[in-house]
């Protein structure tokens, strides 16, 4: 076969609608828009952080007008794509006006969710001596990047918006290797130092003041499935209680409970609860003498 039939034969092939597609029942044309959703994610940062993600001026007139538009382009986009996720995903068509009341509720948080990133800003700031500025953390820390989309996602969840929350907090994971799920509920002054690996479940529940490093999972240690084997969405992450530091790589696995003022140390896997005010690190190394290998 030469090239111009090997194409033809395989454009053929693809151009038709595959058994395994027929699964997904789905119309692309009515599917929400990634490149839409990402350009409401910069309006919303445009919102939060005025003159930190744009070029505009910092008068108080100008901040409120630029503010107004982008508060006016986010209703239009945002609208649409909650019609569409409703549509494609729940096989539910809502009207236009049931999407403008979920964005009217979302808009009228924004102030909220601000409040929140400052004080994950915050925690940040009090928490990594390299820091220089508060402007520092929110340009070029993983943490400013991740909990935009998860407290925008999380608010779309609390408003029973479908799959958004999940495409949003996707795209994090994706840019800063940190997985939020957006139906985990998770407080103020939360702090992810670096970051690269931290698997968060969707129904972990964290308190005010936590601070997470590096390689932390916080995840189920099983499943409970249906008489179809089907996995259900019951509560199966750990509850991380205030004031609760947990170091580097550490596991912890199932509904759990880890008390206040705990202090969990690296590489450790817990699967139990933990008092409150506990500290909690691994045993010292052992020191054996080999020799040329013997005994390893």
């Amino acid at each position: 076969m030469n090239k111009e039939e090997i194409i033809d034969r395989v454009v053929n092939q693809l151009s038709k609608i595959s058994e395994e597609e027929k699964k997904t029942s789905y119309n692309t044309d009515e599917l929400p828009s990634i490149e839409v959703i990402t350009h409401i994610v910069e309006l919303i940062k445009q919102i939060i952080f005025p003159g930190y993600f744009e070029t505009k001026g910092e008068t108080t007139n100008i901040r409120y007008y630029h503010i107004g538009i982008c508060i006016d382009e986010l209703y239009r986009l945002l609208t649409k794509q909650i019609m569409l996720a409703f549509k494609t995903f729940n096989n539910q068509e809502i009207s236009k006006k049931e999407a403008e009341q979920i964005v009217n509720n979302f808009i009228d948080d924004i102030p909220n969710i601000k409040h929140k990133l400052y004080t994950d800003i915050d925690a940040m700031f009090h928490s990594d001596p390299a820091v220089t500025a508060y402007e520092e953390i929110i340009y070029c820390y993983p943490i400013v990047q991740v909990m935009i989309h998860y407290r925008i996602a999380h608010r779309l969840v609390e408003l029973d918006v479908p799959v958004l929350p999940r495409i949003l907090t996707e795209m994090a994971h994706s840019k800063t290797g940190i997985d939020i799920h957006p139906s985990a509920k998770i407080g103020e002054y939360f702090c992810i130092d670096h970051g690269t690996g931290v698997v968060i479940g969707g129904t972990c529940i964290i308190g005010n003041h936590v601070t997470l490093y590096q390689g932390v999972t916080l995840g189920a240690k099983h499943f409970t499935y249906d008489e179809n084997g089907t996995p259900q969405n019951t509560p199966r992450h750990p509850i991380i209680e205030d004031n609760v530091t947990i170091y580097s790589n550490a596991t912890i696995l199932g509904r759990i409970t880890i008390g206040h003022d705990t202090v969990i140390g690296g590489n450790i896997w817990v699967t139990e609860s933990i008092e409150p005010c506990s500290k909690i690190v691994q045993r010292k190394a052992i020191t054996m003498q080999f020799t040329d290998g013997a005994g390893i």
